[in-house]
């Protein structure tokens, strides 16, 4: 092998191994722009100092290679301990309400604030954020939870009598 391969090739190899760690590594480009500074003089060095049918190998080789490396370094990314793996689900413990705002339904309690639509009441002991279904509540009147909605509660004016 002529000796003024042995650079380029070096060249190349950490260049594919810069690429590869660019896709597992978050570098804002900074190891892109390493990488491109790599194949470049590798490719420069080869046109230079071999040939250009030389060059021309190993130009088509880079445009075979380097989405291969990039496609196989996807792949381990997403296999990777970097990558989220599971779901968030029900089943797994997650959930995005709070379950137990069911069981305030028909309660009745007392605006904390003044609803506009929105606002916040005590049911039970409890602060509970809610909403109306526009209606305007002053602060320190009596509601009744309407209905909840997974993590909304509508509550509706209490009806004296």
């Amino acid at each position: 092998m002529n000796n003024e391969l042995i650079l380029p090739l070096v060249l190349q190899a950490v260049g594919l191994g810069v690429v590869f760690a660019e896709v597992m590594l978050p570098s804002g480009g900074v190891l892109t722009l390493a990488a491109v500074g790599l194949f470049g003089y590798s490719l420069y060095h080869v046109f230079a100092n071999v040939s250009v049918e030389a060059g021309m190998f190993f130009v088509m080789a880079d445009i075979i290679i380097l989405p291969v490396v990039g496609i196989l370094g996807l792949k381990m990314l997403a296999r990777s301990p970097m990558a989220l793996r599971s779901s968030l689900s029900k089943a797994g413990g997650v959930v995005s309400y709070d379950e137990d705002l069911a069981a305030y339904a028909g309660k009745e309690g007392i605006a904390l604030t003044d609803l506009r639509p929105s606002g916040t009441v005590k049911v039970d002991g409890a602060r509970i954020d809610v909403v109306t279904r526009g209606d305007y509540i002053v602060k320190g009147e009596a509601v009744v939870v309407a209905r909840v909605e997974g993590s909304r509660v509508v509550v509706k004016k209490k009806i004296k009598g």
